[in-house]
């Protein structure tokens, strides 16, 4: 009985620092800069980034192709972004500050998906260019 207990204690407790450092990875790549060109080809201004901006700024990302091995995926950020989502929706006009951080975290995602279209565009170009180089 005991030894179940300390299973289940520390396998919340691993769950627990998976899903931070997950977030903080994500935290990490957002706060990267975003060049203008990505922004100016979702339609989004740098200085008013919403959370309406993640799904433009995901499709970008579709669009973009993967040239290189290095993967800029987006991972698990879509399925955060839903799930964020619907608590933001069903918080909203209840509860103001759970609506106001699910509107954050919404932002967080659009950012994370800009830095990453950037990344892969970078990557892309740089790899085009030793291709030339050859």
């Amino acid at each position: 009985m005991f030894s179940a207990l300390i299973l289940a204690i520390s396998t919340v407790a691993l769950v627990q620092f998976g899903a931070f450092y997950w977030r903080a990875l994500v935290v990490g790549i957002a706060a990267q800069p975003v060049s203008g060109q990505v922004l100016a080809a979702a339609n989004v201004l740098a200085e008013t980034l919403r959370g309406e901006d993640y799904r433009p700024l995901a499709q970008l990302h579709q669009l973009t192709p993967e040239i290189c091995a290095k993967s800029f995926g987006l991972g698990l950020v879509p399925l955060y972004f839903k799930l964020i989502h619907a608590i933001g929706k069903l918080a909203s006009g209840r509860i103001t500050a759970l609506a106001d951080w699910a509107e954050s975290e919404r932002v967080l995602c659009a950012r994370y998906a800009a830095v990453q279209i950037d990344r892969r565009l970078q990557a892309n170009l740089g790899f085009a260019a030793s291709m030339r180089s050859c």
